[in-house]
This record gives structure tokens, C-alpha cells and sequence, in this order.
């Protein structure tokens, strides 16, 4: 049996799980790699009293890892990406394999890493990277291999799931929801990323390259997040008979490539919708396949270092093995990828949300919706809500058929204009997932 030296950069929550899965399944993972698997560097700034490393060496400057010339695979768990897109290019450098769990990294540097990867003839792998310990990655690049992939659409980020979660059982408010995210250690103290749809955006960037064999891209993608959303939406949305969810959409068409992240609407009796809390799903529709979903958690140190020992496990492998033969980062080479079309979302199609408040008047309504009529835009459901005594406007819920985005905000901006409406109005788009 080949011994396979692992270093460890960062020992803070995933790098700790790593290492202490190591210990605990080491008769099981050697024997399933075929190889004795040991971590013998570590570089971490500090301790972490959750994992005892022994006599395992520590070095407080991770690059010595990089530099270690026992050192078989580095793995890439300090976040960010400018010292760890350095310390990545550093060990690809000195001839490691490299396993990440950094999707910022990847999404937004993987070009060049993975073009460095192959000149130098070692692997990255990044299955930690989307949706924590869900084997999504090698499910798109290895198991739906012979599968023209038309769409994929999924709740990607814990932190947004579990306050819209929270929001829509609990009929809790969104500042009260993301403080105790906050506490439980599911939202950072800066939760921007998370609520506003920027970490969703570079897990779709991945899974779309993966799914389309298009470049890494993430300036295409259109990113919308939770922190516009009202209770009132919800209940809306429950009494229509939907859930909304934050969902990465991707989708082939003759056009191009559809990129979005925004809040949905989903039927309430669709898989999808009742996957709640901190735990992530990816729906995934293939020519040959067909539907099928990949659910699990999607964060946290246990199932995060799963998927990242599931990369350790298949480079330890390879290790034996001519690059010729591995599988590419990306299901085929870099130079085999296709650059295509971007769709913008004011070309997308889909079914629409409205919530607007209008005076309670005779003939109020008909003028809404006789724009948009003349707009082309059917009708699939429309509601008014009764307001309390005393107040003069009205919550008007539309729910549209499908139709382009660029024509609805077209009647949009004149339906704003009519006297009888106050404010802009909100939408959220809709999606059935079957199309």
C-alpha cells in the first residue's frame, strides 16, 4: 500500500473535521483508497482545541506546507482568495495536488488555477466547494458524463434557506431570523455574501462550467438577494399554493446560457420546497436521466470534510496513474470548454409574482390589468386584500403566466404610473422546475 502525505492549510471548523475523520475512519478510508493516507503538516496561525494533532508538525506560516517536499496533496482551507489563491498557485508550483473547499477561489481564479494544474501535471478538486458534503460536483462531471444537462435550479446557501425557513414556519422577521443565523454560526458578522445572493452566485458559476462545459464565469450571473422580502410575501405565496425558496437557476437554451439568483417561487408540493433550514438541494435535469435531486447538508465541519476527503480519497487514487488518464477539473479540458452567450435576465421568460398597493376604487384594478393585457401578459391568478378600517389601499397579489422579463417591466413601469397606485411594485419570479 502507497503511503499519500497530506498538508493541511487552516485548522479552523472544515480543517479540523478533516483531520479528525482521518483518525476515526483510517482503516476504512486507506483501505477504500488503497493507499495509507496520513496527515503529517499541518499550517494553521493557531490551535484548535476541537482537534488533537498529536505530534502531527505545525507550521504558523502555511506556505511551508506548500513547500514541504514530502508533501503529496495540500488542502486549501483558509478562505478567501488572494493568500489562498497564492498558496494554491505555490503548490501547484512545487508539484502538489491541491484540494479546496474555497468557491470564491474557484469561481473567480479557477481559470488560471486549473490552467496551472495541467501544465504542471497535478489535480485540483474542489467537491467542498458547492454545497458542503452533497456530491454534486462528481455527480455533474462523472456520473451524468453521458447527459446533455438542460437545467439545473438550487438552494445552494444555508444561511438564506434556514431565515426564509424560519420565516415562512415561524412567521418571524428577517432582522430577528438573521441574528440568531448570526449566533448559531451560520451567518458571518458580515452576512452580505450569504443574503445577498454573491456565495450562491459562485457555487452556480461551478456548477454551471460543469453542467454546460462553459468557462468560469461569474460576471454574467444575475444576483438578487433575501433582504427585500416581506413576511407578507410569504403568506401570499402559502395562500397561492407556493413556497419561495433562494435558488441558483442555470439553464441551456438555443440563445445561450441562463444565469440567475434570486428568490423563487416554487409549488409547495415540489421536493424542493420542503427542504428547509441550514441543509441545501440541487435539482438537475438531463436528457437521458431526466429529474434528479441531490439533497443534504450544505455546510458545517462533518459534512463539508466528507467531501473533502472524497477528493483526497480519488487523487490518492490516481497518484499511480499517467494524467492522461484522470479526469479533467472540469469534465473536459480547458481548451475543450465553450465560450456561449450570456442571456440577460431582462430576456429570460418565466412566470411573475406581483405585489402592488392600489386605492380602493371602482375601475382601480381593471386599468392594471387591461396594461396588461395590451401587454400580452395572462393572468394565472389575482388577488385583493381586504386593508383594516380607515385605510384607502389595498395589497393587489398577480400571479402571471410566462412571458418575457423585458415586456413585463415594460407594463410595470406604466401600471407605477397610474394614480391609483402607491409605490413601485415587487416581484418575484416563479418557477414550476419541470420546463
Amino acid at each position: 500500500m502507497k503511503s499519500v502525505q497530506i498538508g493541511i492549510c487552516g485548522l479552523g471548523t472544515v480543517g479540523s473535521g478533516v483531520y479528525n475523520i482521518l483518525q476515526r475512519n483510517a482503516e476504512l478510508i486507506n483501505c477504500r483508497a488503497n493507499s495509507a493516507i496520513t496527515v503529517t503538516h499541518i499550517g494553521s496561525r493557531r490551535d484548535n482545541p476541537l482537534c488533537d494533532i498529536g505530534q502531527t508538525r505545525i507550521s504558523r506560516d502555511i506556505f511551508e506546507v506548500a513547500r514541504d517536499p514530502d508533501i503529496d496533496i495540500v488542502v486549501e482551507l483558509i478562505g478567501g482568495t488572494s493568500v489562498a489563491f497564492d498558496l494554491v498557485m505555490m503548490s501547484i508550483k512545487h508539484g502538489k495536488h491541491v484540494v479546496t473547499a474555497n468557491k470564491a477561489l474557484i469561481a473567480e481564479n479557477g481559470a488560471e488555477i486549473i490552467a496551472a494544474a495541467e501544465q504542471r501535471g497535478v489535480i485540483v478538486a474542489f467537491e467542498a466547494a458547492v454545497a458542503g458534503g452533497i456530491p454534486i460536483v462528481k455527480a455533474l462531471r462523472e456520473g451524468l458524463a453521458g447527459n446533455r444537462i438542460n437545467w439545473l435550479a438550487g438552494i445552494i446557501n444555508g444561511t438564506s434557506n434556514f431565515i426564509l425557513s424560519e420565516m415562512a414556519s415561524k412567521g418571524r422577521a428577517f432582522p430577528d431570523v438573521l441574528a440568531e443565523a448570526q449566533a448559531k454560526g451560520y451567518a458571518e458578522a458580515d452576512p452580505t455574501f450569504d443574503i445577498e445572493g454573491i456565495d450562491a452566485a459562485h457555487k452556480l458559476a461551478i456548477l454551471a462550467s460543469l453542467a454546460f462545459s462553459i468557462p468560469l464565469n461569474i460576471e454574467g450571473i444575475f444576483i438578487q438577494g433575501i433582504t427585500q422580502l416581506q413576511q407578507l410575501d410569504i403568506v401570499y405565496a402559502r395562500e397561492l399554493g407556493y413556497a419561495i425558496k433562494h435558488l441558483g437557476i442555470a439553464r441551456q437554451t438555443d440563445e445561450g446560457v441562463e444565469l440567475r439568483v434570486h428568490p423563487t417561487l416554487i409549488p409547495e408540493a415540489s421536493v424542493i420546497a420542503g427542504v428547509n433550514g441550514v441543509l441545501n438541494a440541487v435539482m438537475v435535469d438531463a436528457d437521458a436521466l431526466g429529474s434528479s435531486l441531490y439533497y443534504g447538508r450544505g455546510a458545517g465541519s462533518e459534512p463539508t470534510a466528507s467531501s473533502v476527503l472524497a477528493d483526497i480519497v480519488d487523487i490518492s487514487r490516481t497518484l499511480d496513474n499517467p494524467p492522461s488518464s484522470w479526469v479533467p477539473t472540469l469534465g473536459c479540458p480547458l481548451t475543450r470548454l465553450v465560450e456561449q452567450e450570456m442571456i440577460p435576465v431582462t430576456n429570460i421568460e418565466t412566470c411573475y409574482y406581483l405585489r402592488f398597493s392600489m386605492f380602493d376604487a371602482p375601475g382601480a384594478l381593471s386599468d392594471a390589468t387591461k396594461i396588461m393585457a395590451e401587454a400580452g401578459i395572462s393572468i394565472e391568478a389575482i388577488i385583493q386584500k381586504e386593508q383594516p378600517v380607515g385605510i384607502d389601499y389595498v395589497n393587489v397579489i398577480v400571479v402571471t403566466n410566462r412571458i418575457p422579463e423585458r415586456l413585463l417591466n415594460a407594463a410595470l413601469s406604466k401600471i407605477e404610473q397610474l394614480s391609483s397606485v402607491q409605490g413601485s411594485v415587487f416581484i418575484i419570479r416563479l418557477e414550476h422546475l419541470d420546463q
